[in-house]
């Protein structure tokens, strides 16, 4: 796992941060470290920290209630794991089933995750225009299940950090 979950100093939790981040965070006296790696430490000249895995802020951040998840060109191609929406090959790029130059937006609904070569190739059609077919529909994710995807958290990782987790997010996975 490469990213560290970001709890709130209430508990809750906000975010996922990169590794270096997190340290950075921990050095600063910003946040504290909740769960650590039980094997791995980062070193540097002076100091030594637990690798993070779960890191708790020092002070409140105050966050307005999300209802929606919102939408990123990450978080698509999160959503459908790297995995091309028209041949199942690796993704790399998000394509927009109804093209953004007849009015499509940049949504969950409207964007799949995409090689190059099947973007290329549907170009600006919509795929029934281009005669291809989508292995999946797409969907909008919770705000859970966006954070649980940037997590790339799996089976064994959640019953670990079930802990850290609203019950509805441990439930899920």
């Amino acid at each position: 796992m490469r990213n560290t979950l970001v709890l709130n100093a209430s508990y809750e939790p906000l975010t996922t941060v990169s590794l270096q981040r997190a340290v950075v965070l921990v050095l600063q006296d910003k946040a504290v470290v909740e769960h650590a790696h039980p094997l791995r430490t980062v070193r540097g000249t002076g100091v030594s920290v637990p690798l993070p895995r779960v890191i708790r802020l020092q002070r409140y951040v105050r966050v307005p209630f999300r209802q929606r998840a919102p939408w990123s060109r990450r978080g698509v191609l999160v959503r459908d794991q790297h995995l091309c929406a028209y041949c199942g090959r690796r993704a790399t790029t998000v394509d927009h089933l109804q093209p953004r130059s007849r009015g499509g937006a940049d949504s969950w609904l409207n964007t799949v995750a995409a090689c190059a070569e099947d973007n290329q190739r549907k170009a600006d059609r919509t795929p029934e225009q281009a005669g291809m077919k989508l292995l999946r529909t797409p969907f909008e994710p919770t705000p859970q299940a966006t954070l649980m995807l940037a997590l790339g958290l799996r089976g064994s990782d959640v019953r670990e950090l079930a802990a850290w987790l609203p019950a509805s997010m441990s439930a899920a996975a």
